[in-house]
């Protein structure tokens, strides 16, 4: 009976010992997580390079604006691709409401995708997106060689591509923007420059 106890009572140690390391190695994995840098939206080399001119399109947009992709304006654009079978895109639209305010003083967004008019038409009216313009166009997303979805494309008031690449969250849609006020190509073209230098 008492080695039966004491067998007992050993393992409980050991459970409490296997607990104790298990949260320690949770805890130890946050921190890593929160130290390693935000690689930004990850990069094709497809379409328009960053720095190209980008192809310029005059489209009418869902509700019957006008929008002109791609030309001198007065502000810079953020072409969104989407779809509204996307749930990454649906997780992303109240950023992109969020970042519409927050960068209105320079920046435009226009929401881009292809497919069947009726489906789009209660996408919006669904997610509320009467905001943006919204486009309907295979050969825009052709042009910038989108593959897969949430897409986002910056182009500058010149009419230049000044970031682009796929964007799963606020941390890489913002890189967009970094990325431009960096003076690089992506995040990771300013991370490797630095890692570099240093």
């Amino acid at each position: 009976m008492t080695g039966l106890v004491i067998a007992v009572s050993v393992l409980w140690v050991l459970v409490l010992v296997l607990a104790v390391a298990v949260f320690a190695l949770a805890r130890q994995v946050g921190v890593l997580f929160e130290r390693v840098a935000p690689m930004g939206a990850l990069v094709t080399d497809s379409g328009p390079r960053v720095g190209e001119a980008s192809p310029r399109f005059d489209l009418a947009a869902l509700d019957g604006r006008p929008v002109t992709v791609g030309a001198e304006g007065p502000r810079a654009l953020l072409l969104f691709f989407v779809s509204p079978t996307c749930p990454v895109c649906k997780k992303l639209l109240p950023i992109l409401k969020s970042v519409a305010g927050s960068e209105k003083a320079w920046l435009d967004i226009a929401l881009a995708s292809d497919g069947e008019t009726a489906a789009h038409r209660a996408f919006v009216a669904d997610r509320k997106l009467e905001q943006f313009p919204y486009l309907l166009s295979r050969d825009l997303g052709v042009a910038y060689r989108v593959s897969r979805l949430p897409y986002g494309v910056l182009i500058d008031k010149a009419g230049v591509v000044r970031a682009k690449g796929l964007v799963n969250n606020r941390e890489q849609l913002e890189s967009l923007f970094n990325a431009r006020e960096l003076g690089h190509d992506s995040v990771q073209a300013y991370i490797d420059a630095v890692s570099r230098a240093g």
